[in-house]
């Protein structure tokens, strides 16, 4: 276990939140099912831990990625997508193995519509203000018409392994304009630091399931964004 993921379990409990142990298939209802760590990914290692369905069972939104970094996922539904470097989602089976996922049985606390023209990278602050709070991990949807939409996917990657800096440099781009899309992912504060990925995580696919990937900007038009502020996180197959 990695320094910076036992400093985060212990801010997490601070936080009165708790990482259960919890038996195969069972679903903690509040609760983030997660396999790996945003650390483990860094550290870097992009080999699969566990097949997908063991987190993401019984949940409908999520993402991450998947064995050897190859390509963005995306869950809505409860329906599991890779968006490769081609940009086209495809659906895949749950057991598929991951290095990274995080996903929750969503159940929205709170709605409200975002303002036109609001930008991605300025979500964060309307976020924590709709669900009262900066820290542990706040699960969102934007769902809704975009102005512009921008997102990526990165290609497969073999030992030994680059960082995931130099990965991210040689991602495909994929302007996919204005369209209907729904965004999904988390917000994760500074008590899950090494958990997740810090700030706002967005993985989106457009309304006709033709195009996706990792969120890197967008600019609302009209959509509405829903929040539930977690219970905690279960982790599974922890390095």
């Amino acid at each position: 276990m990695h320094r910076t993921l036992v400093f985060a379990i212990a801010a997490l409990a601070m936080a009165a939140l708790t990482l259960p142990t919890a038996t195969a298939g069972s679903i903690d209802a509040g609760y983030v099912r997660q396999i790996g760590t945003y650390d483990y990914l860094v550290s870097p290692d992009y080999d699969g831990l566990a097949p997908l369905g063991d987190a993401t069972n019984g949940t409908t939104i999520g993402l991450g990625t998947f064995d050897h970094l190859n390509g963005e996922l995306v869950m809505l539904g409860g329906t599991i997508y890779r968006v490769p470097t081609t940009g086209v989602p495809v659906e895949v089976s749950p057991s598929t193995r991951t290095p990274f996922v995080q996903a929750v049985d969503f159940t929205p606390q709170a709605k409200e519509r975002v303002p036109r023209g609001t930008k991605c990278a300025d979500l964060g602050p309307i976020i924590t203000n709709l669900a009262s709070t900066t820290n542990g991990i706040i699960a969102v949807r934007v769902r809704g018409t975009f102005t512009a939409l921008t997102t990526r996917s990165v290609p497969r990657q073999s030992k030994p392994y680059p960082p995931l800096s130099q990965v991210v440099a040689e991602q495909v781009e994929f302007d996919l304009g204005r369209t209907k899309a729904t965004l999904v992912g988390f917000w994760q504060g500074p008590s899950m630091a090494g958990i997740g990925a810090p700030g706002l995580h967005l993985h989106g696919l457009t309304a006709d399931r033709e195009a996706g990937g990792h969120v890197l900007s967008c600019t609302v038009g009209k959509a509405r964004l829903a929040v539930q502020t977690t219970s905690g996180v279960i982790i599974q197959n922890i390095r």
